[in-house]
């Protein structure tokens, strides 16, 4: 799974994800730091990223394409794998 890092995270962030999440990038590093929600959802859709942001929008905006497609939400499972592996949720409140 490769996460996109929204800018209301540190982009280092990114970098202590690659070993459990290979791919993973910062919106900063593609072009996308200032960007609105829909073109880093859009981004987010076409290249094959989960969005991870503090943000609410993407929150509510996954829980309805969720409902559409009628798919289990994977949030938790890479709050799960992270604090597992590597202990960095605390250091990014």
């Amino acid at each position: 799974m490769k996460l996109l890092l929204d800018e209301n995270l540190p982009p280092r962030l990114a970098d202590v994800l690659q070993s459990e999440f290979s791919g993973s990038i910062h919106v900063h590093s593609c072009g996308l730091g200032s960007a609105d929600d829909e073109a880093i959802w859009e981004y987010a859709r076409r290249e094959g990223f989960t969005i991870v942001s503090k943000d609410s929008d993407f929150q509510e905006r996954s829980v309805c394409a969720a409902a559409r497609r009628r798919s289990s939400g994977c949030a938790s499972q890479i709050h799960r794998r992270a604090r597992s592996q590597h202990g960095f949720v605390a250091l990014f409140p």
